[in-house]
């Protein structure tokens, strides 16, 4: 058993996505635990993946291929967290503001978080305030990417969106991209900055806990 989620581990850690469907389902096949897979097979890997990118040791491609590989086993694994009732570490609706149509970036944090164990509600791109505030009914974390100045301002704009139906301050709301700064952050009344996808689980985890 620990062999095999050893090798789910390490196809994530290489970017094997065919691998890591082959293994998870064979994992499953031989009655291995859906949640013990998720811990200590997928969620171990991308906080190892994350770790390197922080030192400088894995680079965004390789978090790409690293996520998509996380992924392709999740989708797997799935139906089986939902019939053992294996609750996800929050739930997490994500955009790109009103106006920015990038989305890499965007998709990189998500893809992040899932692999830390969220939900995540994918908004797209050109997401209205409205759309942000809908969303934030049903959700424990709102996560904003922007990647031009001249969208920066909807940021604040969407914020104001979510604490209108959110008097509370239940949900969080984090912001990103490459023109945000932790000062803008705070200006605008987020409760949380990351500059990367690495830090964004980091932060997630840190508010929601």
């Amino acid at each position: 058993m620990e062999t095999i989620i050893k090798e789910i581990y390490q196809g994530i850690m290489d970017g094997h996505h065919k691998d890591v469907e082959a293994k998870v389902q064979a994992a499953l096949q031989a009655g291995v635990n859906p949640k013990t897979l998720l811990d200590e097979g997928m969620i171990a890997a991308m906080a190892e993946v994350g770790r390197l990118f922080e030192i400088g040791e894995y680079y965004v491609p390789e978090m790409l291929v690293s996520a998509r590989a996380m992924q392709t086993g999740l989708a797997v694994l799935k139906p089986h967290l939902k019939e053992a009732n294996v609750k996800p570490a929050g739930r997490v609706a994500i955009g790109t503001v009103k106006g920015d149509l990038h989305d890499i970036g965007k998709n990189l944090v998500g893809m992040m978080l899932e692999g830390a164990g969220f939900e995540i509600v994918d908004l797209g791109t050109d997401v209205t305030p409205e759309k942000f505030a809908e969303a934030a009914k049903e959700v424990n974390l709102v996560a904003l990417s922007a990647l031009l100045t001249t969208t920066m301002p909807n940021m604040k704009l969407i914020i104001e969106a979510v604490r209108a139906v959110d008097a509370g301050r239940k949900v969080k709301v984090i912001i990103g991209g490459a023109p945000v700064t932790e000062a803008y952050a705070q200006q605008i009344g987020a409760d949380g900055y990351a500059p990367d996808a690495s830090r964004a689980v980091a932060v997630a985890k840190s508010l929601l806990n």
